[in-house]
């Protein structure tokens, strides 16, 4: 940990080099990130309810969403990148050094100006909260924070596989931003909304419902079953899987030459 903490500073104190560019891009973050959330208002200014959830109840799982995908690109922000590490020779030195591979390209590149997006979605995390209609109650926290510690990791564990594939392609393949980017977009309302083939998709092979519409059930009393609380904890097998085709994807590296 105190080699991360070390990593973590030096990426910090190196984007605050240029603070006004690093202030600038993070608020530009923070702004760009209201034309989503306009878009929501907008819908539920002309229909009231969607698919049965008010505004402040699709709010709370909107910041949820948000606020694991910034988490995951900020810390993990490696991963994202890693077809122009792979290209320019720089994985050939993280291969070469005493330390665990997944651990060097998490500290090499943290993007902290995506705290704009995550401060964006902690703002209308607090206006849902007490507006939602939740009875708050332990159960009730530990399913929120679920959803948003879990959902880091799945989000983590997306870029993992991003980056696997790229031992092969050597450039990033772009369909995976349909599941990184396109669930962060999509998640901006309850899965179920887009029809069950979706859903089950979202389920059983992408596990983002998961994280996020079935917990979302039991946080506002939709459901009481337990399993549904937990679900989260069951999206992390997708870590599994992930973690084994980004090794295997390891074993067939080869370098560039760059």
């Amino acid at each position: 940990m105190r080699l991360y903490g070390s990593y973590f500073l030096m990426n910090l104190k190196s984007q605050m080099q240029y603070k006004v560019a690093f202030f600038l891009v993070t608020s530009g973050t923070f702004l760009a990130s209201f034309g989503t959330l306009l878009g929501v208002w907008i819908i539920f200014d002309r229909f009231e309810v969607v698919e049965g959830f008010t505004f402040a109840e699709v709010l709370i799982c909107y910041a949820a969403m948000l606020i694991s995908c910034s988490l995951a690109e900020l810390f993990a922000r490696g991963f994202d990148t890693f077809p122009r590490m792979l290209g320019n020779g720089e994985f050939d030195r993280i291969l070469v050094r005493p330390r665990n591979v997944i651990f060097q390209v998490l500290a090499t590149r943290m993007e902290f100006t995506r705290l704009g997006r995550f401060f964006q979605a902690l703002v209308v995390m607090l206006y849902a909260i007490p507006n939602c209609g939740v009875l708050w109650s332990g159960d009730k926290v530990l399913t929120l924070s679920l959803m948003v510690g879990c959902g880091s990791l799945l989000f983590f564990a997306l870029f993992l596989v991003y980056a696997a594939f790229s031992f092969f392609t050597v450039e990033g393949l772009e369909f995976m931003n349909i599941l990184t980017d396109g669930s962060r977009e999509f998640g901006r309302y309850p899965f179920a909304i887009y029809g069950d083939a979706v859903l089950r998709f979202l389920t059983y092979l992408i596990p983002m419902a998961l994280i996020q519409y079935y917990p979302l059930l039991y946080l506002l009393g939709r459901s009481q079953r337990v399993e549904h609380m937990l679900a989260p904890l069951a999206a992390l097998l997708f870590l599994v899987p992930s973690y084994a085709f980004f090794r295997y994807g390891l074993g067939k590296y080869r370098s560039t030459g760059s």
